[in-house]
């Protein structure tokens, strides 16, 4: 099953997309002909257990997992090969481990600094300050190190980073999973809040269903590399949906589902 492959105006259009990998001599099809598409400005997420395929798509768009079929589109274009730095400011992620993520040896003001020096960006000092201030962070964590931050500030930080840049695309790789039940609604309300304030278009993924809909107005639910079903908001929250396996989620995230 796919979504409609070309919405015309699309900011992100991904049609077909397909993704393997080799282990040994064998191929594996992580990703099997996926295609979904994206407005300006909106909130989408893909959703499903673990190995749905769901964070093997965002690696696909950002050059980070090898794509073996299909196109994707950036503003009707296609994506550089390799991957260029236009593209770097135009389209930034956030991983899922907010340690792993940030180099451990390196300060708070050099993880900020690294991006706005890649692509030449005057006033650096004052960027990071409010950079860090947009994600509820004071100056003073500048010449930290990330073991010296909670798990909630790493991802705030993260966050900074790829906002830093100023970017038309957050592309979010489960941002809130390896955090503590009590940050996790902090850290959404911080990224809903950011993306109407800096006029992004979102892709998040996640296993929860209750994520998805705190963050997004659409969403395509994947099994096994594939498209199960695509939904919207309201059809999530009235239960008119059409597969078990995406009923399965909802009873799995009942309660926090609106």
């Amino acid at each position: 099953m796919s979504e409609t492959k070309h919405m015309p105006g699309a900011k992100i259009a991904v049609s077909d997309l397909s993704v393997t990998f080799v282990q040994g001599r064998r191929p594996v099809r992580a990703v099997r002909d996926v295609s979904f598409s994206v407005r300006p400005l909106e909130s989408f997420g893909l959703v499903g257990e673990s190995g749905s395929g769901k964070s093997t798509v965002l690696r696909a768009i950002c050059g980070l997992a090898p794509v073996s079929g299909g196109d994707i589109r950036i503003d009707g274009g296609a994506i550089p090969q390799p991957r260029d730095k236009a593209f770097a400011r135009k389209v930034q992620m956030v991983f899922q481990d907010p340690y792993g993520s940030l180099h451990p040896r390196h300060t708070i003001d050099r993880v900020l600094s690294e991006p706005l020096s890649i692509h030449r960006f005057a006033d650096r000092e004052d960027r990071i300050v409010q950079a860090l201030k947009d994600v509820g962070l004071d100056a003073r964590f500048r010449f930290r190190l990330p073991h010296q931050l909670s798990g909630g500030q790493r991802q705030r930080v993260a966050i900074a980073r790829a906002l830093i840049v100023e970017p038309e695309i957050l592309l979010l790789d489960e941002p809130t999973s390896a955090l503590d039940a009590s940050i996790q609604a902090e850290v959404l309300n911080l990224l809903t809040r950011l993306r109407e304030e800096r006029s992004l278009t979102v892709i998040m993924v996640s296993h929860d269903l209750a994520v998805i809909d705190h963050m997004c107005e659409r969403l395509l639910v994947m099994r096994g590399g594939e498209a199960v079903e695509a939904l919207d908001r309201s059809a999530l929250a009235d239960r008119k949906v059409a597969s078990d396996y995406t009923r399965s989620l909802l009873t799995a995230s009942e309660g926090y589902v609106r």
